[in-house]
């Protein structure tokens, strides 16, 4: 079991910048890949960014060059460092963990976090 705890939303505004975190209740080394996505009101769950357990990344293209997601494994934390926020980026961001375990694929998720970017 993992257990993710996302904090760091808030209001904000447009052209600001936020730093979302991720707390895994266990060593993210041992993680085989975490996520962030969001949710819009009335929207789809949307995937924002990757992390592996190798340290790759991969972002989703309308936040690239403003989104940056790291980790930082002593402190068993995913960020989500947040640029140039627009009103689109108004969502509930959630953490997402995907753990392998005798070669079965475990995912869990956090609470979420509200972020809320105003004119």
């Amino acid at each position: 079991q993992v257990q993710l705890v996302e904090s760091g939303g808030a209001l904000v505004q447009i052209g600001g910048s936020l730093r979302l975190s991720c707390v895994a209740s266990k060593s993210i080394s041992d993680i085989y890949a975490m996520y962030w996505y969001r949710q819009a009101r009335g929207k789809q769950n949307e995937w924002v960014a990757t992390i592996t357990s190798d340290g790759r990344t991969d972002h989703e293209t309308s936040i690239k060059g403003r989104f940056t997601i790291s980790r930082d494994n002593a402190k068993n934390t995913v960020y989500l460092q947040m640029n140039s926020l627009k009103t689109d980026d108004t969502a509930a961001y959630y953490c997402r963990a995907i753990e392998k375990v005798d070669g079965r694929l475990n995912t869990y998720w956090g609470q979420g976090t509200q972020v809320t970017v105003s004119s």
